[in-house]
């Protein structure tokens, strides 16, 4: 397991296939600020509001120079299936390897009903235009954190 990198830290590269078609890149967002948030699974029920969110807050994010992406370990195909269920308006990225959320720090050892397992910990990244981490939400509460780093996203 990989420390999660921290605010100050280069965000770590990534070079991922994303819902739709294609691949996403850090480096093809450069010069962007980006907002990167990582989520358990497709079409759960905190997850899909948490996309919800984000994707109600695009223009905004848009208007603050923000890129919003969301990413788990679930496949592109599972990725597209949720985008045109919840009509979502954000990419995201399929990392099956789990190379990302490891490099992130967000790969962990969970823990429900007394069985231990590997699932990946809610959190959010944002990234300075710099490629810089600005600030980092750990073990997210889905309800009110689109609207909070989208707050931090202009101020930034």
């Amino acid at each position: 397991m990989t420390a999660k990198p921290g605010v100050g830290d280069k965000a770590p590269s990534f070079n991922l296939p994303r819902d739709g078609s294609g691949k996403m890149s850090l480096a093809s967002l450069k010069g962007k600020k980006l907002v990167l948030y990582f989520y358990p699974k497709d079409d759960t029920s905190g997850c899909t509001k948490e996309a919800i969110d984000f994707t109600a807050l695009k223009a905004q994010f848009a208007k603050a120079g923000a890129e919003v992406i969301g990413v788990s370990p679930d496949a592109v195909k599972a990725h597209d299936k949720f985008v045109a269920k919840h009509k979502l308006g954000i990419a995201l990225l399929s990392d099956e390897s789990k190379e990302m959320l490891e490099a992130y720090g967000v790969w962990t050892e969970k823990s429900m009903y007394g069985r231990k397992y590997m699932g990946v910990e809610r959190t959010t990244f944002l990234i300075g235009a710099d490629g810089k981490i600005a600030q980092v939400w750990n073990k997210v509460k889905v309800p009110g954190h689109a609207e909070e780093v989208l707050a931090a996203a202009k101020a930034l």
